[in-house]
């Protein structure tokens, strides 16, 4: 049975240094591990600005680097020195001569337990991340750490409520969502309606939690970068849909303590899980 254990994420703005990011990243890890945080996440892309604002530029792929690479490496290290879990938000990575969005998780030991590739590539202005990014195309993983079993996502793909149930159904107890959102500077679909992204945004999330009986938490950027202000409210929700901790609008570490054996208790009580009906499901995989 696994005891609880302390969940930092780590809210912070970009430059246009990968080493200043880095610098801060390290310092933040840090600070989160000293007030006893032994799972860490960072955001989205958390080395560069976020460059997917403009349409196609390829003077931006020369930000991509392979995996291992310098940022991983750095982070392999930190995990090691602090013994912690990290979740190294994602990194741009290029390999094969393709770009992919990517997340790295390492062990205590500093050693790499496992890798993501961000599936579901959003294209809308001010996200323009099909001209820099090709789509992993990997099943939905659930990795085992010495604290849980955490399945990781990419921003968009916490949009989606196949991916949640899918890691649910593969034992996750947590899932972690590093995140690019905020509110670009384009009309909205209909100006008779107002829109809320950072409602929606959390309550899909929220919704993922209670659905499954897990934990979901995700990690924004914030601050101003182009036309785009990144909103913050990174936040950690319980299978019960309760904001155990939600960030403001600046940097911030945000911390909570989580039981990763409740899902499963969570679980049995309710049994959405066990009282599916994947006979009935079969649209759900044809093209809309």
């Amino acid at each position: 049975m696994n005891a609880p254990v302390t969940l930092g994420l780590i809210q912070m703005s970009m430059t246009d240094s990968k080493e200043v990011n880095l610098k801060k990243a390290t310092m933040m890890i840090e600070e989160a591990a000293s007030k006893g945080a032994k799972i860490v996440v960072l955001p989205e892309l958390f080395a560069t600005l976020y460059f997917c604002q403009t349409p196609k530029d390829s003077s931006f792929f020369n930000l991509a680097e392979s995996i291992p690479g310098p940022t991983s490496k750095a982070l392999s290290e930190l995990a090691k020195k602090l013994s912690i879990v990290l979740i190294g938000g994602s990194i741009y990575e290029i390999a094969d001569g393709k770009r992919y969005n990517t997340a790295c998780i390492f062990g205590p030991d500093g050693k790499t337990i496992g890798t993501y590739r961000k599936s579901h590539i959003p294209h809308d202005p001010g996200f323009y991340e099909q001209d820099y990014f090709g789509s992993g195309n990997q099943t939905i993983k659930v990795h085992k750490t010495p604290f849980g079993n955490i399945a990781v996502g990419i921003c968009y793909d916490q949009w989606f409520p196949e991916f949640a149930r899918i890691a649910a159904l593969k034992g996750a107890e947590l899932i972690v969502y590093p995140t690019a959102i905020g509110n670009a500077d384009v009309p909205p679909v209909d100006p008779k309606i107002p829109e809320d992204w950072e409602t929606m945004w959390r309550s899909t999330q929220v919704g993922h939690a209670s659905a499954n009986c897990i934990y979901v938490a995700a990690v924004n950027r914030v601050g101003n970068e182009g036309s785009t202000h990144f909103f913050g409210g990174s936040f950690i929700a319980d299978p019960n849909a309760r904001l155990l901790k939600k960030a403001d609008d600046c940097e911030q570490i945000v911390l909570a303590e989580i039981d990763l054996s409740y899902p499963k208790k969570m679980q049995d009580a309710w049994r959405f899980l066990k009282e599916r009906r994947p006979d009935l499901y079969a649209d759900i995989t044809k093209k809309a």
